[in-house]
């Protein structure tokens, strides 16, 4: 896999950093800028790159706090396509809430189940109870029906 430049490496992390301080003052907006800025640095094809996996994830989330869940699911979606981005169980768990909050219980039942897979339980203890219970509805039948039960 190509490595991007130092320089521009930084200046990519530089903005994505940004990103994250300005979440943690409260300035979502502001963050999405800064996200998107860093997006736009990283050269094509972007899937090819690890950062993009960094970036498009925190994209993705912060859109998702914003309730701009069509941008989050479409974030997300194209983390996923990058490297490391299929069983990251964060990128999953937001996917999945995304899904959920367009109504599309399917693929958010998928996406949620994926997060759970992959970190347990637990990855829901800070969120609503309505993504773990989803999720409990979807594996309790599974369970019903394996041998042994």
């Amino acid at each position: 896999m190509p490595e991007i430049g130092i320089l521009l490496h930084r200046r990519i992390r530089h903005h994505g950093e940004r990103g994250d301080e300005l979440i943690g003052r409260g300035a979502l907006s502001d963050a999405v800028t800064e996200y998107r800025t860093a997006l736009q640095l990283i050269p094509e094809p972007r899937h090819d790159w690890a950062a993009s996996t960094w970036v498009l994830g925190s994209l993705g989330d912060v859109l998702f706090q914003l309730g701009r869940y069509e941008e989050a699911r479409d974030a997300l979606s194209e983390a996923m396509s990058c490297p490391g981005g299929v069983g990251n169980p964060f990128l999953h768990l937001r996917l999945g809430q995304s899904w959920y909050e367009l109504g599309r219980r399917g693929p958010a039942a998928d996406e949620l189940g994926r997060a759970w897979m992959g970190a347990g339980p637990g990855i829901f203890d800070d969120e609503p109870p309505r993504y773990l219970e989803l999720v409990q509805r979807v594996l309790r039948p599974a369970e019903r029906g394996s041998p042994g039960r």
